[in-house]
């Protein structure tokens, strides 16, 4: 099947990294084609240039009264304010600043009331699927349709002890299939049976508007990598009361208000209300002045522009791949289902990570190759035993054999169409005529043979 794209609907948004190139085990050099956007997007120009303007005039937050630490900290401050814009935020929601995703949904789990229930499908990231450890945890079944997933919900919220507290957690988009999850009805569904509702918007954050208010969730975490900014940010925004009912995620400076000796020799603290409560320590001020500037950068592109370019994107690839019949694609919901630009897929004859290799060594294409720490969901859209055994992204067969993972394309605003159109044809060559160099298998990841 031949694949021809059509003009787009707007230019790519610039990343750093859009003019590397890599050199091919062949010979000669390509441009970098980074398709592993789910994992790690690349930062905005935009961002990367904003934070450089800052750096000379860095200072530390809430602690100083020099100029440069004022500078900061309403920098800081600055930042909260446009993440709460940017997500919809209510009157008397919190933005709290954090590491990751999966940092933000530790410091929720750790602010959990006691005896609250939690209920979390098996499709979720191990970031969503495994925080929960001090909390009685319900999982529940993958659904094959969203009307199933919300059934699949309201049963088990039924079920539960109506007196307790009870969070529900549940992905926008998954990182496995990038299809869209029903989070309006989930969350009327969790609403309707008194629980709360958290949602892992780090594969939708990036892709479409996300909003406290509108989709009338709790809370929402993201991490800044996948936001078109660096590494080491996130953000858990939503609801104050369990945040503020909660012990600190961290004991030290900045989240603690007053701080006395006792006559026994003891310590009184007296914790801050406010998001600092979770903020101990000195802030990474980059990082969240980085989340802001990539906040302001997509919502002044506009989602809908963004949007429709994406889906552009993702026709190209998902009519490329259904042209080639030893490709399979999988999916939760369906062809028809709403997606982001994320696509898991696994060839007929090949070993996923022997593919993934041949794509970066003979094409300059990066990928992901594994269970996409989602063990559960990828083993059972491959159908294979869920509770088998498997390392996050490595290969578990050598070159030839047969693999349990699968290859993940993923790529968004800053992806240029070039690079979507050389994926299709190295996926169509490398099938119909196999790889042209021999691989091995080497501390866990397949790679290019070089001693010969």
């Amino acid at each position: 099947m031949s694949v021809t794209t059509t003009a787009t609907v707007c230019e790519p948004l610039p990343v750093l990294g859009r003019d590397v190139t890599v050199p091919l085990v062949t010979g000669g050099e390509v441009t970098y084609a980074a398709l592993d956007y789910a994992a790690s997007a690349p930062a905005l120009q935009r961002v990367w240039d904003d934070v450089a303007a800052y750096a000379p005039y860095y200072g530390s937050v809430h602690r100083g009264a020099g100029y440069l630490s004022q500078l900061s900290t309403d920098l800081f401050e600055n930042a909260r304010a446009t993440v709460a814009r940017f997500l919809g935020c209510r009157e008397g929601d919190q933005v709290v600043f954090t590491r990751s995703t999966t940092d933000s949904l530790n410091l929720l789990a750790a602010a959990l009331p006691d005896g609250c229930q939690v209920f979390v499908f098996e499709t979720e990231h191990h970031a969503s699927l495994l925080p929960w450890k001090d909390a009685r945890v319900t999982y529940l079944d993958a659904p094959r349709t969203p009307a199933q997933a919300v059934e699949t919900l309201e049963r088990a919220l039924a079920a539960r002890d109506p007196h307790g507290p009870a969070l529900v957690c549940v992905t926008g988009a998954s990182n496995v299939t990038g299809e869209l999850w029903p989070v309006r009805e989930l969350t009327a569904a969790a609403h309707a049976h008194g629980a709360r509702i958290v949602l892992d918007a780090a594969q939708l954050a990036p892709h479409h508007p996300v909003s406290l208010a509108d989709l009338d969730v709790d809370w929402v975490a993201f991490s800044g990598h996948k936001l078109y900014a660096p590494f080491g940010s996130g953000v858990l925004a939503g609801r104050a009361d369990w945040l503020t009912a909660a012990e600190p995620y961290l004991a030290g400076g900045g989240a603690s208000r007053k701080v006395t000796r006792r006559e026994d020799g003891g310590v009184d603290v007296e914790w801050h209300d406010s998001a600092a409560r979770h903020e101990a320590g000195s802030p990474n001020v980059i990082g969240a002045y980085s989340i802001a500037s990539a906040c302001t950068a997509l919502t002044e592109a506009g989602f809908d522009t963004l949007v429709a370019r994406e889906q552009h994107l993702i026709d190209t690839v998902r009519a490329g791949l259904a042209g080639i019949p030893e490709v399979r694609v999988l999916s939760l919901f369906g062809d028809d289902a709403p997606r982001v630009g994320v696509i898991s897929f696994v060839v007929d004859g090949w070993n996923s990570s022997h593919f993934a290799a041949a794509l970066s060594a003979e094409y300059g294409i990066g990928v992901r190759d594994g269970l996409f720490c989602a063990h559960p969901l990828v083993r059972t859209l491959l159908g294979s035993d869920p509770q088998s055994q498997g390392e996050c992204g490595a290969p578990e067969a050598a070159p030839g054999e047969k693999s349990l993972n699968a290859i993940r394309v993923s790529f968004g605003a800053g992806t240029p169409d070039e690079h979507i159109d050389r994926f299709v044809r190295a996926v169509r060559e490398l099938v119909a005529d196999g790889a042209r160099w021999n691989y091995r298998t080497v501390d866990g990841r397949c790679v290019p043979d070089t001693s010969a």
